[in-house]
C-alpha cells in the first residue's frame, strides 16, 4: 500500500507544479533483521495482488525471484536518506519500491541498493559511504519513533497540516480533494 500511496502523492505533487510539498519520513515495518523462508515469503506476497488491483498505483507481482526476501526495512530506509543527500530522493524512492515489489529484489542487500543508486545516476561511492553513516541510521530510527509516538501504526500515513492523519493508500481523487480543502 505504501507504494500505491507514494505513486499517487508524487503524481499529485507533479500535477500541482510546486503547490504541494511532500516531506517523506521513515517508518519501519520490520525494524529488526529476521530471515524468512522463501516459500512462506512467496505465499505472503500473494497479498500484493490486492494493491496491484488498484488503479493509479505502483506495479506489483508476487515474489518469483530465487533471491532471499529482505530481512528488514532499515537498509532501504537508510538508502533513501543516502540518495536524498545527493539530491536523488525522488528518483531513488520510487525506484527502490519498484525493485522490491516488481523486480523482486532483496532491498535489504547493500549491493542491490547500490545497483539501484547507480541506475538512478547517483554517485555509487558516496552512496556506499552514506549507507554506513550512523547519523542516517539515527535519523531513520528518530523518524520512526516520532511516528510511533504520534500514534502512527503503518504506511502509508499522510499527516496533513495540523497533525491530521490519513492512514492507508487513498485514491488520487481523495488526495486532490484533501489539497483543495486545505488551500
Amino acid at each position: 500500500w505504501c507504494y500505491n500511496g507514494a505513486v499517487r502523492l508524487v503524481q499529485l505533487r507533479d500535477e500541482l507544479d510546486g503547490e504541494l510539498t511532500l516531506t517523506w519520513k521513515a517508518f519501519l515495518l520490520r525494524p529488526y533483521p529476521k530471515q524468512r523462508s522463501i516459500e512462506k515469503f512467496r505465499e505472503y506476497t500473494q497479498s500484493w495482488l490486492r494493491p496491484a488491483a488498484q488503479a493509479g498505483g505502483g506495479r506489483f507481482r508476487p515474489w518469483v525471484s530465487d533471491d532471499l526476501p529482505p530481512s528488514h526495512s532499515v537498509p532501504p530506509q537508510i538508502a533513501v536518506k543516502a540518495a536524498a543527500r545527493q539530491g536523488g530522493f525522488d528518483r531513488f524512492h520510487l525506484a527502490v519500491m519498484y525493485a522490491y515489489f516488481w523486480d523482486n529484489r532483496n532491498v535489504s542487500d547493500p549491493s542491490v541498493l547500490i545497483d539501484i543508486a547507480k541506475a538512478c545516476e547517483l554517485d555509487p561511492i558516496a552512496f556506499s559511504v552514506s549507507l554506513q553513516d550512523e547519523s542516517l541510521v539515527q535519523l531513520v530510527f528518530d523518524e520512526h519513533n516520532e511516528a510511533v509516538n504520534a500514534g502512527i501504526t503503518g504506511v502509508p500515513t499522510v499527516v496533513a497540516p495540523g497533525g491530521f492523519q490519513i492512514p492507508g493508500a487513498q485514491d488520487l481523487s481523495f488526495y486532490r480533494h484533501l489539497v483543495q480543502k486545505l488551500r
